[in-house]
């Protein structure tokens, strides 16, 4: 079977439910419509872990974060985990990343051959939560409601700066993919910061949702005492006394999320568009690493397993999948095993230990009836927490906290456990025991607690003296672009033409 070529869109913390099927209605968004149109639609894909590292790391390899051993967003991703950039460049493709990845240690590349810009994060173990402190806030990285109250319009920011980068050097990537001048296939990954806060957007993009009605969340912000333990520790963590949330920051913060929507929606496009004009065809992959809360219940970000947070958008466009809304829900997890499936990789020598599971028959009109995984041990964390949806059902375990229950058919919002409710014992049984199969919670914590105290002494000492960031340098080669005296000048011109000239 011929290879075909891969593009992987990454974005950051879009919330799911806003891709109901396909982008909402009311989104501005028409590139990421026309994708819609010819992709198979997850309807309830959620991230392997609600926060950036361990999500993308779970996203690469297929593996949940007690496998890959990131549990946050400071811990070192192994190079001796096959991601797929790995499996693919070993079977014969050219694989290049644009744009974030948030890896953490001194391997940057995880089995891409190139990467186009460096990372927006550092890469170190500088933002490694504490289980010995619970309850410490770290002012210099942790969250706090300063995004929200901040919210409005500029023309530049960080973010933006990186996103244009980002999307600059993609096109161009696209535009060297089809010159044909490496004959093997390709798989590029193009992984944005945006729609992550803060939210500050364009005026361009934020007039688009002048009288947009969705606005304010659902589900209204709740007194701190109606919320569960685990949302309670992550208000303290995000600082939420500090702050007086007005209605008026709330309209202002999801305007600009949603106008940073139809911000990539513009990047989107361009890169499709050049795709389109080189004649170059590729699968193509839209996937978020997280969600984000947008105020419902009073909680932003990310950082829990309630489905804004969890829930995420997952597009698939490929021959061998038909276009078309899927309801099984499904993993960030399966996106490495279904990727080998596309393009003919066997994945049997890890097969034992990868956790996803190709979609591709899910594309093609199959059934999936396995249960959907989920770890959360970062920030606002005091331990380990565990989700499964399995169902209609969500099951969330925490050795510190009551058990959760949730009936997502009847009950979308999550406003009912159902976890006390004698009529559904027999369900939080069934489910529990599931959970406690496949986590050992206390194994789990302590796992954790060593990974913990190991990188807080190893980054101490290296920031004691001379130091040598991971962070990744982008290489170019000046004397390799454009025409140089080693170089004939009419080979250069036609070679860097496309089409070629006569």
């Amino acid at each position: 079977m011929s290879q075909p070529n891969i593009l992987i869109i990454m974005v950051d913390q879009l919330n799911g439910t806003l891709f109901p099927d396909g982008p909402a209605d009311w989104l501005h968004a028409p590139n990421l419509k026309a994708l819609a149109a010819r992709s198979t639609r997850f309807q309830n894909a959620y991230t392997a872990s609600p926060l950036c590292a361990p999500g993308r790391a779970s996203f690469m390899s297929g593996l949940l974060p007690s496998r890959t051993k990131v549990y946050d967003n400071a811990a070192e991703f192994a190079s001796d985990i096959p991601t797929y950039a790995h499996h693919l460049r070993r079977a014969g493709y050219q694989t290049c990343l644009s744009g974030k990845m948030h890896f953490v240690g001194p391997d940057q590349m995880h089995g891409f051959e190139e990467r186009l810009t460096t990372d927006i994060y550092p890469a170190d173990f500088g933002w490694t939560p504490d289980y010995r402190k619970p309850g410490e806030r770290i002012e210099w990285w942790y969250h706090n409601m300063g995004s929200v109250t901040g919210a409005g319009v500029a023309e530049i920011t960080n973010q933006m700066e990186y996103d244009d980068e980002v999307a600059y050097n993609a096109t161009r990537k696209i535009y060297d993919l089809a010159r044909g001048q490496d004959a093997r296939p390709w798989c590029l990954t193009v992984s944005f910061t945006h729609p992550h806060d803060p939210y500050v957007t364009r005026r361009k993009y934020w007039d688009l949702y002048e009288d947009c009605d969705h606005l304010l969340p659902e589900v209204p912000a709740m007194d701190y005492d109606d919320h569960d333990p685990h949302a309670q520790r992550i208000f303290d963590a995000n600082d939420w006394r500090s702050f007086d949330i007005t209605d008026e920051n709330i309209r202002r913060s999801r305007r600009a999320y949603f106008a940073n929507i139809s911000y990539l929606d513009d990047k989107i496009g361009e890169m499709l568009a050049v795709l389109k004009d080189t004649r170059q065809e590729a699968i193509i992959v839209f996937v978020s690493d997280h969600g984000d809360m947008l105020g419902e219940r009073g909680l932003w970000f990310k950082m829990n397993f309630y489905e804004g947070s969890a829930r995420v958008p997952l597009m698939i466009s490929a021959p061998d999948m038909q276009p078309g809304l899927v309801a099984s829900p499904v993993s960030t997890l399966d996106v490495t095993p279904t990727l080998a499936a596309l393009a003919g990789v066997s994945l049997t020598e890890i097969a034992p230990w990868v956790d996803g599971e190709s979609l591709v028959p899910l594309g093609q009109g199959g059934e999936r009836t396995s249960p959907v995984l989920m770890e959360y041990a970062a920030e606002a964390s005091y331990a380990p927490l565990v989700a499964t949806r399995y169902g209609k059902w969500k099951y969330v375990r925490c050795a510190l906290d009551p058990d959760q229950l949730f009936d997502l058919a009847a009950d979308p919002h999550e406003l009912v456990n159902l976890a006390d409710v004698p009529a559904h014992a027999g369900t939080l049984a069934q489910l529990r025991a599931k959970s406690v199969a496949r986590w050992d919670l206390a194994v789990f914590d302590a796992e954790v607690r060593q990974s913990q105290a190991r990188r807080w002494v190893v980054y101490e000492a290296l920031r004691n003296g001379d130091y040598f960031p991971w962070d990744y340098q982008p290489l170019q080669k000046a004397s390799e672009r454009y025409m140089r005296n080693h170089m004939n000048l009419d080979n250069v011109e036609n070679d860097q033409r496309f089409p070629r000239g006569e």
